[in-house]
Protein backbone atom coordinates (compact mmCIF):
# COMPACT_ATOMS: atom_id res chain seq x y z
CA UNK A 1 0.00 0.00 0.00
CA UNK A 2 2.80 2.34 0.69
CA UNK A 3 4.30 2.06 -2.88
CA UNK A 4 1.09 2.64 -4.57
CA UNK A 5 0.57 5.86 -2.58
CA UNK A 6 4.14 6.72 -3.94
CA UNK A 7 3.39 6.18 -7.27
CA UNK A 8 -0.16 7.77 -6.83
CA UNK A 9 1.47 10.68 -5.24
CA UNK A 10 4.43 11.01 -8.09
CA UNK A 11 1.62 10.84 -10.72
CA UNK A 12 -0.38 13.78 -9.36
CA UNK A 13 3.38 16.10 -8.94
CA UNK A 14 3.90 14.98 -12.37
CA UNK A 15 0.91 15.80 -13.18
CA UNK A 16 0.97 19.12 -11.92
CA UNK A 17 4.27 20.29 -13.54
CA UNK A 18 2.83 19.05 -16.74
CA UNK A 19 0.09 21.96 -16.26
CA UNK A 20 2.55 24.17 -14.88
CA UNK A 21 4.64 23.59 -17.91
CA UNK A 22 1.95 24.13 -20.37
CA UNK A 23 0.71 27.45 -19.28
CA UNK A 24 3.96 28.56 -19.55
CA UNK A 25 4.59 27.76 -23.12
CA UNK A 26 1.25 28.61 -23.82
CA UNK A 27 2.45 32.43 -22.60
CA UNK A 28 5.60 32.31 -24.43
CA UNK A 29 3.54 30.88 -27.38
CA UNK A 30 1.35 34.03 -27.18
CA UNK A 31 4.01 36.53 -26.20
CA UNK A 32 5.96 35.52 -28.80
CA UNK A 33 2.88 35.54 -31.69
CA UNK A 34 2.16 39.33 -30.38
CA UNK A 35 5.56 40.22 -30.98
CA UNK A 36 5.80 38.05 -34.38
CA UNK A 37 1.99 40.76 -35.00
CA UNK A 38 4.09 43.96 -33.72
CA UNK A 39 6.64 43.44 -36.45
CA UNK A 40 4.49 42.63 -38.58
CA UNK A 41 2.94 45.80 -38.32
CA UNK A 42 5.94 47.84 -37.99
CA UNK A 43 7.06 46.80 -41.61
CA UNK A 44 3.43 46.25 -43.08
CA UNK A 45 3.82 50.57 -41.85
CA UNK A 46 7.26 50.97 -43.37
CA UNK A 47 6.75 48.78 -46.44
CA UNK A 48 4.01 50.69 -47.12
CA UNK A 49 0.01 49.06 -47.43
CA UNK A 50 -1.33 47.12 -50.42
CA UNK A 51 -4.70 48.16 -52.34
CA UNK A 52 -7.40 45.77 -50.26
CA UNK A 53 -6.02 48.03 -47.28
CA UNK A 54 -6.29 51.26 -48.70
CA UNK A 55 -9.95 50.16 -50.14
CA UNK A 56 -11.27 48.85 -46.23
CA UNK A 57 -9.24 52.26 -44.92
CA UNK A 58 -11.20 54.10 -47.78
CA UNK A 59 -14.98 52.25 -47.08
CA UNK A 60 -13.53 53.04 -42.94
CA UNK A 61 -13.49 56.32 -43.45
CA UNK A 62 -16.52 56.87 -45.61
CA UNK A 63 -18.76 55.00 -43.06
CA UNK A 64 -17.39 57.56 -40.01
CA UNK A 65 -18.38 60.11 -41.88
CA UNK A 66 -21.88 58.88 -42.65
CA UNK A 67 -21.89 58.37 -39.06
CA UNK A 68 -21.27 61.66 -37.86
CA UNK A 69 -23.36 63.66 -40.41
CA UNK A 70 -26.14 61.48 -39.18
CA UNK A 71 -25.22 61.68 -35.47
CA UNK A 72 -24.97 65.62 -36.16
CA UNK A 73 -28.31 65.67 -38.28
CA UNK A 74 -29.81 63.96 -35.43
CA UNK A 75 -28.59 66.43 -32.93
CA UNK A 76 -29.34 69.79 -34.90
CA UNK A 77 -32.48 68.22 -36.49
CA UNK A 78 -34.83 71.36 -36.04
CA UNK A 79 -38.61 71.68 -37.27
CA UNK A 80 -39.38 71.90 -41.02
CA UNK A 81 -40.65 75.09 -41.65
CA UNK A 82 -42.62 76.22 -44.21
CA UNK A 83 -39.91 78.63 -45.94
CA UNK A 84 -37.82 74.79 -46.24
CA UNK A 85 -40.76 73.44 -47.63
CA UNK A 86 -40.77 75.22 -50.25
CA UNK A 87 -37.43 75.53 -51.16
CA UNK A 88 -37.99 71.43 -51.47
CA UNK A 89 -40.74 71.77 -53.29
CA UNK A 90 -38.60 73.95 -55.92
CA UNK A 91 -40.85 77.20 -55.63
CA UNK A 92 -39.87 80.82 -55.51
CA UNK A 93 -42.86 81.52 -53.00
CA UNK A 94 -42.14 83.28 -50.22
CA UNK A 95 -43.92 81.82 -46.76
CA UNK A 96 -45.68 85.10 -47.01
CA UNK A 97 -47.23 84.33 -49.85
CA UNK A 98 -47.89 80.74 -49.09
CA UNK A 99 -49.95 81.43 -46.25
CA UNK A 100 -51.63 84.56 -48.17
CA UNK A 101 -52.74 81.80 -50.95
CA UNK A 102 -54.09 79.22 -47.94
CA UNK A 103 -56.35 82.15 -46.05
CA UNK A 104 -57.77 82.80 -50.05
CA UNK A 105 -58.14 78.95 -49.89
CA UNK A 106 -60.01 78.96 -46.90
CA UNK A 107 -62.43 81.56 -47.89
CA UNK A 108 -63.28 79.55 -51.24
CA UNK A 109 -63.98 76.65 -49.38
CA UNK A 110 -65.74 78.14 -46.99
CA UNK A 111 -68.06 80.04 -49.64
CA UNK A 112 -68.48 77.11 -52.16
CA UNK A 113 -70.06 75.03 -48.54
CA UNK A 114 -72.13 78.11 -47.63
CA UNK A 115 -73.54 78.34 -51.60
CA UNK A 116 -74.08 74.63 -51.57
CA UNK A 117 -76.59 74.81 -48.88
CA UNK A 118 -74.07 72.26 -46.64
CA UNK A 119 -74.43 72.40 -43.06
CA UNK A 120 -72.89 74.57 -39.94
CA UNK A 121 -70.85 71.90 -38.91
CA UNK A 122 -69.48 71.19 -43.26
CA UNK A 123 -69.28 75.17 -43.18
CA UNK A 124 -67.17 75.34 -39.65
CA UNK A 125 -64.90 72.80 -40.94
CA UNK A 126 -64.24 74.36 -43.99
CA UNK A 127 -62.06 77.04 -43.02
CA UNK A 128 -59.54 74.74 -41.41
CA UNK A 129 -59.06 72.05 -44.37
CA UNK A 130 -58.81 75.09 -46.91
CA UNK A 131 -56.37 76.89 -44.66
CA UNK A 132 -54.18 74.37 -43.21
CA UNK A 133 -55.06 70.84 -45.49
CA UNK A 134 -55.02 71.42 -49.01
CA UNK A 135 -52.35 73.71 -48.97
CA UNK A 136 -50.09 71.71 -47.35
CA UNK A 137 -51.46 68.68 -49.13
CA UNK A 138 -50.44 70.11 -52.33
CA UNK A 139 -47.03 71.40 -51.04
CA UNK A 140 -46.14 67.79 -49.70
CA UNK A 141 -47.01 66.33 -53.40
CA UNK A 142 -45.12 68.82 -54.95
CA UNK A 143 -42.03 67.82 -52.73
CA UNK A 144 -42.45 64.21 -53.44
CA UNK A 145 -43.15 64.66 -57.62
CA UNK A 146 -39.90 66.84 -57.61
CA UNK A 147 -37.59 64.24 -55.50
CA UNK A 148 -38.57 61.04 -57.15
CA UNK A 149 -37.81 63.36 -60.46
CA UNK A 150 -34.43 64.19 -58.79
CA UNK A 151 -33.87 60.40 -57.92
CA UNK A 152 -34.84 58.96 -62.01
CA UNK A 153 -32.04 61.84 -62.77
CA UNK A 154 -29.54 61.40 -60.30
CA UNK A 155 -27.88 58.23 -61.07
CA UNK A 156 -27.01 59.17 -64.73
CA UNK A 157 -25.87 62.95 -63.28
CA UNK A 158 -23.47 60.74 -61.10
CA UNK A 159 -21.85 58.37 -63.90
CA UNK A 160 -21.90 61.53 -65.82
CA UNK A 161 -19.76 62.95 -63.32
CA UNK A 162 -17.57 59.62 -62.80
CA UNK A 163 -16.68 60.06 -66.71
CA UNK A 164 -15.51 63.82 -66.89
CA UNK A 165 -13.21 62.82 -63.48
CA UNK A 166 -11.94 59.89 -65.07
CA UNK A 167 -11.44 62.46 -68.48
CA UNK A 168 -9.46 64.59 -65.88
CA UNK A 169 -12.11 67.03 -65.10
CA UNK A 170 -11.48 69.07 -61.73
CA UNK A 171 -14.73 68.04 -59.68
CA UNK A 172 -16.11 71.64 -59.54
CA UNK A 173 -16.47 71.75 -63.47
CA UNK A 174 -17.84 68.64 -63.56
CA UNK A 175 -20.58 69.76 -61.24
CA UNK A 176 -20.91 73.06 -63.41
CA UNK A 177 -21.38 70.69 -66.68
CA UNK A 178 -23.67 68.49 -64.58
CA UNK A 179 -25.92 71.56 -64.06
CA UNK A 180 -25.85 72.86 -67.80
CA UNK A 181 -26.27 69.21 -69.58
CA UNK A 182 -29.61 68.23 -67.09
CA UNK A 183 -32.20 70.07 -66.46
CA UNK A 184 -34.91 69.76 -64.13
CA UNK A 185 -34.30 69.58 -60.22
CA UNK A 186 -30.84 67.63 -60.66
CA UNK A 187 -29.95 70.57 -62.72
CA UNK A 188 -31.51 73.11 -60.66
CA UNK A 189 -29.59 71.70 -57.13
CA UNK A 190 -26.20 71.13 -58.98
CA UNK A 191 -26.45 74.95 -60.48
CA UNK A 192 -26.94 76.05 -56.78
CA UNK A 193 -23.94 74.20 -55.31
CA UNK A 194 -21.91 75.44 -58.00
CA UNK A 195 -22.94 79.05 -57.67
CA UNK A 196 -21.64 78.89 -53.80
CA UNK A 197 -18.62 77.69 -54.69
CA UNK A 198 -17.84 80.31 -56.85
CA UNK A 199 -18.73 82.47 -54.02
CA UNK A 200 -15.87 80.82 -51.92
CA UNK A 201 -17.81 78.08 -50.57
CA UNK A 202 -16.10 74.72 -50.28
CA UNK A 203 -17.79 72.18 -52.72
CA UNK A 204 -18.29 69.76 -50.04
CA UNK A 205 -19.99 72.28 -47.92
CA UNK A 206 -22.17 73.93 -50.56
CA UNK A 207 -23.34 70.16 -51.83
CA UNK A 208 -24.29 69.71 -47.63
CA UNK A 209 -26.51 72.80 -47.75
CA UNK A 210 -28.45 71.25 -50.65
CA UNK A 211 -29.09 68.17 -48.23
CA UNK A 212 -31.87 70.83 -46.96
CA UNK A 213 -33.69 71.23 -49.91
CA UNK A 214 -33.20 67.82 -51.13
CA UNK A 215 -33.00 65.85 -48.03
CA UNK A 216 -32.78 62.22 -49.37
CA UNK A 217 -29.85 59.59 -47.96
CA UNK A 218 -28.40 59.71 -51.85
CA UNK A 219 -27.63 63.19 -51.87
CA UNK A 220 -26.26 62.89 -48.82
CA UNK A 221 -23.83 60.19 -49.66
CA UNK A 222 -23.05 62.20 -52.18
CA UNK A 223 -22.23 65.63 -50.14
CA UNK A 224 -20.09 63.05 -47.67
CA UNK A 225 -18.10 61.59 -50.73
CA UNK A 226 -17.15 64.93 -51.58
CA UNK A 227 -16.28 65.82 -48.01
CA UNK A 228 -14.06 62.78 -47.77
CA UNK A 229 -12.33 63.86 -51.18
CA UNK A 230 -11.63 67.09 -49.71
CA UNK A 231 -10.36 65.70 -46.35
CA UNK A 232 -8.73 62.85 -47.64
CA UNK A 233 -7.94 62.95 -50.75
CA UNK A 234 -9.93 59.33 -51.85
CA UNK A 235 -11.39 58.39 -55.34
CA UNK A 236 -14.55 59.99 -55.43
CA UNK A 237 -15.09 58.44 -58.94
CA UNK A 238 -15.29 55.12 -57.07
CA UNK A 239 -17.39 56.34 -54.56
CA UNK A 240 -19.84 58.13 -56.93
CA UNK A 241 -20.07 54.65 -59.16
CA UNK A 242 -21.10 53.01 -56.05
CA UNK A 243 -23.45 55.12 -55.04
CA UNK A 244 -25.06 55.05 -58.77
CA UNK A 245 -25.25 51.68 -58.51
CA UNK A 246 -27.04 51.41 -55.06
CA UNK A 247 -29.53 54.32 -56.48
CA UNK A 248 -30.49 51.77 -59.55
CA UNK A 249 -30.47 48.80 -57.56
CA UNK A 250 -33.21 50.88 -55.41
CA UNK A 251 -35.57 51.29 -58.25
CA UNK A 252 -35.31 47.68 -59.34
CA UNK A 253 -36.10 46.64 -55.88
CA UNK A 254 -39.33 49.64 -56.36
CA UNK A 255 -40.71 48.21 -59.67
CA UNK A 256 -40.55 44.68 -58.65
CA UNK A 257 -42.45 45.80 -54.98
CA UNK A 258 -45.00 47.62 -57.63
CA UNK A 259 -45.12 44.20 -59.43
CA UNK A 260 -45.70 42.43 -56.79
CA UNK A 261 -48.40 44.66 -54.51
CA UNK A 262 -50.42 45.69 -57.52
CA UNK A 263 -52.69 43.16 -56.61
CA UNK A 264 -53.74 44.41 -53.45
CA UNK A 265 -53.40 47.95 -54.69
CA UNK A 266 -56.47 46.79 -57.36
CA UNK A 267 -58.48 44.87 -54.45
CA UNK A 268 -57.84 48.05 -52.04
CA UNK A 269 -59.13 50.27 -54.49
CA UNK A 270 -62.10 48.21 -55.86
CA UNK A 271 -63.01 48.10 -51.96
CA UNK A 272 -62.72 51.98 -51.55
CA UNK A 273 -64.62 53.03 -54.27
CA UNK A 274 -67.25 50.25 -54.00
CA UNK A 275 -69.57 52.32 -51.51
CA UNK A 276 -69.45 55.46 -54.03
CA UNK A 277 -70.11 53.81 -56.70
CA UNK A 278 -72.99 51.29 -55.05
CA UNK A 279 -74.79 55.14 -53.86
CA UNK A 280 -74.72 56.59 -57.23
CA UNK A 281 -76.34 53.97 -58.62
CA UNK A 282 -79.07 53.73 -56.25
CA UNK A 283 -79.44 57.74 -56.65
CA UNK A 284 -80.16 57.13 -60.44
CA UNK A 285 -82.38 53.95 -60.14
CA UNK A 286 -84.56 55.25 -57.39
CA UNK A 287 -83.35 58.84 -55.95
CA UNK A 288 -86.14 58.80 -53.07
CA UNK A 289 -84.84 55.75 -51.85
CA UNK A 290 -81.26 56.86 -51.09
CA UNK A 291 -82.01 60.37 -50.11
CA UNK A 292 -82.98 59.46 -47.42
CA UNK A 293 -79.64 59.58 -46.07
CA UNK A 294 -78.76 62.84 -46.75
CA UNK A 295 -82.30 64.52 -46.04
CA UNK A 296 -82.66 62.88 -42.02
CA UNK A 297 -80.87 63.65 -39.27
CA UNK A 298 -80.02 59.89 -38.84
CA UNK A 299 -79.45 59.51 -42.46
CA UNK A 300 -76.99 62.22 -41.92
CA UNK A 301 -75.36 60.56 -38.81
CA UNK A 302 -75.21 57.22 -40.82
CA UNK A 303 -73.77 58.91 -44.23
CA UNK A 304 -71.07 60.69 -41.36
CA UNK A 305 -70.11 57.34 -39.24
CA UNK A 306 -69.68 55.12 -42.73
CA UNK A 307 -67.58 58.17 -44.34
CA UNK A 308 -65.00 57.84 -41.06
CA UNK A 309 -64.77 54.43 -41.21
CA UNK A 310 -64.15 54.34 -44.75
CA UNK A 311 -61.75 56.82 -44.83
CA UNK A 312 -60.04 54.53 -41.88
CA UNK A 313 -60.67 51.40 -43.81
CA UNK A 314 -58.40 53.26 -46.51
CA UNK A 315 -55.68 54.57 -44.77
CA UNK A 316 -54.85 51.06 -42.85
CA UNK A 317 -55.16 49.13 -46.33
CA UNK A 318 -52.72 51.65 -47.55
CA UNK A 319 -50.48 51.07 -44.77
CA UNK A 320 -50.45 47.54 -45.29
CA UNK A 321 -49.66 48.03 -48.88
CA UNK A 322 -47.29 50.61 -48.67
CA UNK A 323 -43.67 49.62 -48.46
CA UNK A 324 -40.85 51.46 -48.47
CA UNK A 325 -37.14 51.05 -49.51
Amino acid sequence: MELIQIVIICCIVFLVFGVVAAVIMNKEAKSRESKLAVIRGSSASEGGHNERDVANKRRAEIARKLKESKEEENKGKKKVTIAMKLGMAGLETSPKQFWIFSVLCGVACTAAAYFLGQSNYVIALCPVIGTLGIPRFVLRFLIKRRQKKFLEEFADALEAIVRLLKAGMPVSEAVSMISREFEGPVGEEMSRVYDKQKIGIPLHEAALDATKRMPLTEMQMFATGLAIQAQTGSSLSEVLTNLANVIRARFRLKRKIVALSSEAIASASIIGALPILVATGLYFLNPDYIMILFTTPTGKWLVAGAAVWMTMGVFVMKAMINFKV
